[in-house]
């Protein structure tokens, strides 16, 4: 059991933590001379309140009872992460961020509103909301490929397009009114050979005939103006 609680107490957690915030960490005492009252934190055998080490962080920037914090903290922090579904290893990057901004924000906490634990657990199940929202709404990478807009088509091109679109519509006006009317149903408007023919009030394959011939007539119309 006292090995147990050994592991959870000491580094890598509090090393890392430290470490991201640029601090130098003193070393962690070893549980046996914990457990004999003697602490990282004022004079041997002193009991200091969560409440005096974050005065004492948030005031002087002390890092002894930051890490005295963390001791008490960084567990059950965890331990909490892991209850809220999150598996061990986010469980503890979350830890480690949540204890770090305890070390940035220590000068935020007013302990006239709540208790230093109430405080950390807060930011804690803060943390964990917005990782749960990023995994639902991922951000979006702008060098997505998806993302990316089509070239503008090269000039020469546009214009070549436009001068196609100038001899279609040519023409086709240059047909019998009847068959332009119909490539102009069937392919500008999309309409289906049945609607149209419903449209026109003509047989079915009256439709299909003259749009067959209106084809060959535009066909023939298009390789004269090339």
């Amino acid at each position: 059991m006292l090995n147990a609680l050994a592991i959870d107490i000491r580094p890598p957690l509090a090393a890392v933590v430290a470490a991201k915030s640029a601090l130098v960490v003193w070393p962690v005492l070893p549980l046996e001379r914990a457990m004999r009252g003697e602490t990282t934190f004022g004079e041997p055998g002193a009991e200091a309140s969560a409440e005096e080490l974050m005065t004492a962080v948030a005031q002087r920037r002390d890092r002894k009872a930051f890490v005295r914090l963390f001791e008490t903290f960084g567990p059950r922090v965890k331990a909490y992460l892991i209850r809220q579904g999150a598996d061990r290893a986010s469980a503890e990057d979350l830890a480690q961020d949540v204890m770090l901004t305890v070390w940035r924000r220590a000068a935020q906490f007013d302990r006239s509103k709540a208790a230093v634990s109430t405080w950390v657990f807060t930011i804690a199940r803060n943390r964990r909301i917005d990782t749960l929202r990023r995994a639902r709404r991922p951000e979006i990478d702008p060098e997505d490929p998806a993302l990316v807009p089509e070239p503008d088509d090269p000039a020469d091109r546009v214009v070549e397009a436009a001068q196609r679109s100038k001899c279609l519509h040519a023409a086709v006006a240059a047909l019998p009114e009847e068959q332009a009317r119909l490539l102009r149903l069937a392919y500008f408007e999309d309409k289906s050979h049945s609607v149209i023919a419903e449209e026109l009030a003509l047989p079915l394959g009256t439709v299909k005939s003259r749009l067959r011939l209106a084809m060959g007539k535009l066909r023939t119309a298009l390789e004269t103006m090339e």
